[in-house]
C-alpha cells in the first residue's frame, strides 16, 4: 500500500508524517522505518523507528530511491512500515518520473507486504492521472 501526503510547503505534511512513524510504532508487530533527506527529524521520531538519513548514502533520483527501498525490504522481512520525508528533493521535482517511480514501489509494496508513505511538497491536481490509481493521494 502507499499513501502519498500532498501540499505545498508548509502545509503540515511532515507533522503528520511524525504522527504516522509514532502510529505505526505503537501499532506495528515488526520494524519501522523514516527516510529523511537531512537530520532534521532526530528528536521528533519515536526511538523505536529506524530513523535514516538518506544524505549518508549517496542516494539520487528515483531510480536510487527505488533501489534503496528494495534493499531495505530485502535485508529485512520484518518492516511493516516505510514512511519518507521530502521524496521530491530525494528523487527529484519531474512529477511523471514520480509516476513511474511508484509503479515499481506498488510492485515492491505488494511482493514485500510493506506499507510506504511519501511527503510530496506539490498539489495533487497537478499530478500526473496514473499517481492516482497507485496511491492513496491524501
Amino acid at each position: 500500500m502507499i499513501t502519498l501526503l500532498t501540499g505545498k510547503k508548509g502545509s503540515g505534511k511532515t507533522k503528520k508524517l511524525i504522527e504516522l512513524v509514532h502510529e505505526a510504532v505503537a501499532n506495528s508487530k515488526g520494524n519501522v522505518v523514516c527516510i529523511e533527506k537531512g537530520d532534521t527529524l532526530t528528536y521528533d521520531v519515536d526511538h523505536s523507528a529506524r530513523l535514516v538519513n538518506i544524505e549518508g548514502y549517496g542516494i539520487v533520483g528515483f531510480d536510487g530511491l527505488y533501489g534503496f527501498l528494495s534493499g531495505l525490504c530485502a535485508g529485512n522481512y520484518d518492516i511493516t512500515d516505510i514512511l519518507v520525508d521530502s521524496t521530491l528533493k530525494i528523487g527529484g521535482k519531474d512529477l511523471n518520473e514520480l509516476s513511474d517511480f511508484l509503479g515499481k514501489v506498488k510492485t515492491l509494496t505488494d511482493e514485500a507486504n510493506v506499507k510506504i508513505t511519501f511527503s510530496i511538497s506539490a498539489d495533487s491536481a497537478d499530478f500526473p492521472e496514473g499517481i492516482f490509481s497507485l496511491a492513496d493521494v491524501k
